[in-house]
């Protein structure tokens, strides 16, 4: 079968229907960010996006706002159409009483119970169908349901505040603050759209962190779980991370017996020579809490291992314009890289000012 050829307004609508789609960044997990635009000719007649968890999809809005001018008309959507019941029912069978024509997909759905289902029925019912559209562009916007769906473990995003000469805190461990207040009211959007964030017993100790997604505005988001390493649970006392209402989970050692009385989740781990197995821990966190994005915020120790284990999919790098000297602590530590052909080399998704600060988005180079 020959590759589907798709015109300047289909790419038009598909990025119309991607910004739609991102527009459920906060709210939607653990299911995926999808929009859907409706088009008549080349007038928009209808368009939504999925906005919650249990709400409506993404082609049901754009159908209740198109109305009966559905009918003969082309869906662009980001993702396939469901074609099974579950909180909803399925938005395949929904385009079909509609009267579309034609839908127009990004990508396939890798979710089990909808992958290649959704297409069939639409076909099976005159539809014409197409996939593929700026399919980078949506798998992308949703690298952490694709992640868990397809890897069975969340999309791990590593977030670190640095100074140019590479330092993340004074070796006394002072770090406040090494960015400027725009950096750190950015990083709150991250944590919003995270399922997890993630931190280790050492950052607990020294900092006492909250861990809390705090945006300012009215912008709706649903909490993300904090999750605490903690093997020996050395860290309950410490109670600002399970202030709020966002949960607390402490994850510790199999031969560990959780206080009776901690107002939190707790859960074992395996652990190997004294440390966690991390790549077992992203398992039961995808496994048992449908996480798809976790956002690490923690010292160089828990950021090494993560990244040395090839567990690391993204870097969220904070580079402020100061210097902090030699005796200051490390982005990483127990990286031992002996030779320029081991160095790690990391490709930039992205880089923009942030105040007085860079933001870079990197990602580990493979293969």
């Amino acid at each position: 079968m020959s590759a589907p050829v798709f015109t300047a307004l289909d790419h038009l609508m598909m990025s119309r229907a991607l910004r739609l789609a991102e527009r459920g960044a906060f709210t939607t997990k653990p299911n995926p960010m999808v929009g859907c635009v409706l088009v008549d000719g080349d007038t928009v007649v209808g368009e939504g996006w999925h906005e919650r968890a249990g709400g409506p999809h993404a082609e049901v809005n754009a159908l209740a706002a198109a109305g009966a001018r559905a009918r003969g008309a082309t869906a662009y959507v980001t993702l396939e159409p469901c074609a099974h019941t579950g909180r909803t029912g399925p938005c395949s069978r929904a385009l079909v009483e509609a009267g579309v024509a034609r839908v127009v997909a990004a990508m396939r759905d890798p979710f089990p119970e909808v992958s290649g289902r959704g297409f069939e029925a639409l076909r099976e019912a005159g539809i014409e169908v197409a996939h593929g559209l700026m399919e980078a562009e949506a798998r992308h916007l949703n690298r952490g349901f694709l992640s868990r769906i397809e890897r069975g473990r969340p999309w791990v995003r590593v977030k670190l505040a640095t100074s140019l000469d590479g330092r993340t805190a004074l070796a006394n461990g002072e770090s406040k603050w090494i960015t400027g207040e725009a950096s750190r009211l950015d990083v709150q959007r991250w944590r919003a759209r995270a399922s997890v964030i993630l931190t280790g017993a050492g950052t607990v100790l020294a900092d006492d962190p909250m861990l809390t997604a705090r945006l300012g505005d009215d912008t709706p988001f649903v909490a993300p779980l904090r999750v605490v390493l903690d093997p020996g649970l050395a860290t309950v006392a410490r109670g600002r991370v399970r202030e709020g209402d966002a949960p607390t989970l402490y994850v510790h050692a199999p031969d560990v017996k959780p206080p009776r009385q901690l107002d939190a989740q707790v859960a074992s781990a395996p652990v190997k020579g004294g440390r966690f197995d991390l790549e077992a821990v992203l398992v039961q966190l995808a496994r048992d809490h449908d996480a798809n994005e976790v956002h690490v915020e923690a010292g160089a120790t828990l950021a090494g291992a993560l990244l040395g284990a090839g567990l690391v999919d993204e870097l969220l790098l904070y580079v402020a314009p100061v210097l902090l000297g030699a005796r200051a602590r490390p982005l990483f530590a127990d990286l031992d890289i002996a030779s320029m052909a081991e160095r790690l080399e990391l490709t930039q998704v992205d880089a923009r000012r942030v105040g007085d600060d860079t933001r870079l988005l990197l990602r580990p180079r493979t293969g």
